[in-house]
């Protein structure tokens, strides 16, 4: 989802979303910060879904901290937008440059794997 503005309804819906891209026996568990709206008192989770939050001030555990970092600087740093609708736009294409292989080696976390492993 890119949208304008980040808020309790907007995380919501997109966990209302994700719930249902999941198998009847699938349950998902989310990684996130302890942003506003992830631990607002009127965020309702689905049943299947999970959420596992990060302590405070660690964006160093935080892989998605990465990965936004990338579209922002290879495909959104150093131009001028004409208006609002065209940095959504070159957002969205930026967010969807992203392939797989990238993800993966921007979002690695070698000291989750050594845990992981151990």
């Amino acid at each position: 989802m890119i949208t304008p503005t980040v808020n309790t309804a907007l995380m919501r819906q997109f966990l209302a979303g994700l719930s249902k891209t999941l198998a009847p026996d699938e349950h998902a568990v989310l990684v996130l910060d302890n942003a506003g709206w992830h631990v607002a008192k009127a965020l309702r989770l689905p049943d299947n879904v999970t959420l596992l939050f990060l302590p405070a001030y660690s964006p160093e555990l935080n892989p998605d901290e990465r990965l936004w970092a990338w579209p922002r600087s290879h495909h959104l740093s150093n131009r001028v937008f004409v208006d609002y609708e065209e940095l959504l736009r070159e957002t969205d294409r930026a967010w969807l440059a992203l392939g797989a292989d990238t993800i993966k080696s921007v979002c690695r976390c070698p000291w989750i794997e050594r845990a992981v492993q151990a």
